[in-house]
């Protein structure tokens, strides 16, 4: 996943590193001993020093708070409603422009936003990682519920293009085609790749105004659609309670994270775009992780927190200048916090999307670029 990075030895001496590394290693206690600390874990005890002993005591969980109803809330942590908006929403005293809104979609809302991810989100225009290496892909989920198999192209003089003398991801288009697997050639099998392990190997997509990872910034020279409709009015709806009075949130480029059981996003900040008073709307899918959010440098110790499915974060103003990660996401049965996506993606036709999501987590970040 991207990140930014520090070197060496220097890296593992910030607090920030050592929440990551903590939260990354945690292996869940026995079933034996987790039922007695399942009490002790719920209410997320206390926050800001990571924790320790390799427990999650110290992780906020924004759903029990709410779960507990209008009782007194940590130190630390109110509740930051606002006005006209229907969700509960929490923040920190400390951590100005951060709001969590825990269960903003709906499951059903979740499920569709999950198979968009991995459908539509994927597809040209757009750019993904597999993008530098296999060109254009179109209909990749299609072709891994079809069980296709990705096979390089031969050019008219009888050569792989990459072969030729083109250079550069935007030399290839065309140059691999799905196909069945009765359609393959001894020879060509070594250079083939199965549609669904490409799925897995998804690792963003970029929607609306492209973001450039060479160069972190947007390039407008490159082909884009803009934002789907639902995809630009879902995050003028939940920006609201970061929004300064009076202004709409208005969705002009969106990164997809895709996480696989082993995976995790390194400390980093958000500062691409030109006004911090915008928020970012992030939407978490599938599951359950810890995300750490620090401050304005890595030597301060993060606050970590559990995102669930449907939980929505916003970041805006100063909270946009402080570090934040997720070392971890849970992939373990009773862990995961996915039961309501299990239920609703029962139909055959979701068949891949449960398989994948029963280990994967999807985080969509919709941004105001101007």
């Amino acid at each position: 996943m991207y990140a930014e990075t520090e070197p060496g030895a220097a890296a593992e001496r910030t607090a920030f590193r050592r929440a990551e590394k903590q939260y990354k290693l945690y292996k869940p206690p026995s079933r034996k001993g987790r039922s007695k600390s399942r009490g002790k874990q719920a209410g997320g005890g206390g926050f800001g020093g990571g924790g320790g002993g390799g427990d999650l005591s110290a992780v906020v969980d924004f759903h029990a708070l709410l779960a507990a109803g209008k009782g007194e809330l940590p130190a630390g942590i109110r509740r930051c409603d606002r006005a006209g908006f229907h969700l509960p929403v929490f923040c920190f005293l400390d951590r100005p422009g951060f709001y969590f809104i825990p269960g903003a979609l709906s499951t059903e809302e979740q499920c569709y936003w999950i198979r968009e991810s991995l459908k539509t989100f994927p597809q040209p225009p757009n750019r993904t990682n597999l993008t530098a290496t296999y060109g254009p892909i179109s209909d990749l989920l299609i072709a891994a519920k079809n069980q296709k198999i990705l096979v390089e192209v031969e050019s008219s003089s009888g050569k792989p293009r990459d072969e030729q003398n083109n250079v550069g991801e935007n030399a290839h288009p065309g140059k691999f085609k799905f196909v069945d697997d009765s359609e393959i050639q001894k020879e060509e099998r070594p250079k083939s790749t199965m549609a669904a392990a490409l799925v897995r190997k998804l690792r963003w997509s970029t929607l609306g105004l492209q973001f450039d990872w060479s160069k972190r910034n947007y390039d407008v020279s490159l082909p884009h659609n803009k934002i789907p409709d639902d995809l630009a009015t879902l995050a003028k709806k939940m920006a609201v309670p970061a929004m300064p009075s009076g202004e709409e949130f208005t969705a002009e480029a969106a990164i997809v994270n895709y996480y696989g059981p082993s995976d995790m996003l390194g400390g980093h900040v958000d500062d691409m775009e030109a006004d911090w008073t915008k928020p970012i709307v992030s939407i978490s899918l599938g599951c359950k992780c810890i995300f750490l959010l620090g401050g304005k440098t890595r030597d301060e110790a993060p606050t970590p927190m559990f995102l669930r499915s449907g939980d929505i974060v916003l970041m805006a103003g100063e909270a946009r200048e402080r570090f934040h990660g997720v070392p971890r996401i849970f992939t373990e049965g009773d862990q995961q916090d996915i039961s309501g996506l299990v239920s609703e993606l029962s139909d055959d036709d979701d068949r891949f999307i449960l398989d994948y999501i029963h280990n994967s987590r999807i985080n969509i970040n919709i941004r105001q670029v101007y």
